[in-house]
């Protein structure tokens, strides 16, 4: 096979990692504290002879994750929190502990505080936060502190998460937590939501982009198989 189509395939590849990636993102503009992701191209050379010449080819393989934070909005739940700062609410899942941004919650039957996958949220030790029976006048302060009928219970684990370039989606709005560590000055509201931080018209833009730039890559194989049809024909006439 010619290098052109190499180097072409691999091209088509990522973008087809990346328009993937785009209706995630499309999908997910309404769900609550997703974070918007994107891929990173980079170039891979591959040695072709002893000579030094090298084949150029594309490496799609990085992933971006945006966290710019996005609007609140306010729904009156007593365990819903938004975060306005930086940070992550950290659940602990069966695959162990994780990072979100949703901060929709509920008290499961056995008083202790989760999200809709049953997963409970973490205090700032990353102990579960248990909420005693009969506990009214839930209040959550700016600082993530869990008080009923006016004595504390808890503070709720606001966490950093490691180098961006390191952080790993693990599915939905969950993230895996290597490497966080507390932030002592985050600030949350109880009963506002986090939106997703996708422009769904950025997004669509962007997927008729790699749409066009897929059909021209298409193009250029259809123009080189034939070219290599065209050489065979001549030669074996």
């Amino acid at each position: 096979m010619d290098n052109a189509i190499y180097a072409a395939l691999t091209r088509q590849s990522g973008l087809m990692r990346e328009m993937r990636t785009v209706a995630n993102n499309i999908a997910n503009a309404e769900t609550t504290g997703f974070r918007r992701e994107g891929v990173v191209f980079s170039e891979h050379l591959t040695s072709l002879d002893r000579r030094g010449e090298t084949l150029s080819m594309a490496n799609a393989r990085g992933r971006e994750i945006d966290l710019r934070p996005a609007s609140l909005t306010g729904t009156g739940g007593t365990w819903d929190m938004g975060l306005e700062s930086d940070g992550f609410f950290m659940v602990a899942t069966p695959e162990g502990n994780r990072l979100t941004r949703a901060g929709a919650f509920m008290p499961s039957a056995d008083g202790q505080i989760v999200n809709g996958d049953g997963h409970a949220l973490l205090d700032d030790g990353q102990a579960p936060i248990a909420v005693p029976p009969g506990a009214s006048n839930i209040a959550i302060g700016p600082d993530g502190t869990v008080s009923a009928d006016g004595e504390p219970l808890a503070r709720v684990g606001i966490f950093a998460p490691g180098p961006p370039e390191q952080m790993r989606h693990d599915g939905g709005t969950l993230f895996a937590a290597e490497g966080a560590e507390p932030l002592p000055e985050a600030t949350l509201r109880q009963g506002f939501l986090e939106s997703s931080n996708v422009d769904p018209v950025l997004e669509i833009a962007r997927m008729v982009e790699v749409q066009r730039a897929y059909e021209l890559g298409q193009s250029f194989l259809d123009a080189e198989d034939r070219r290599i049809r065209a050489a065979i024909s001549a030669l074996t006439s």
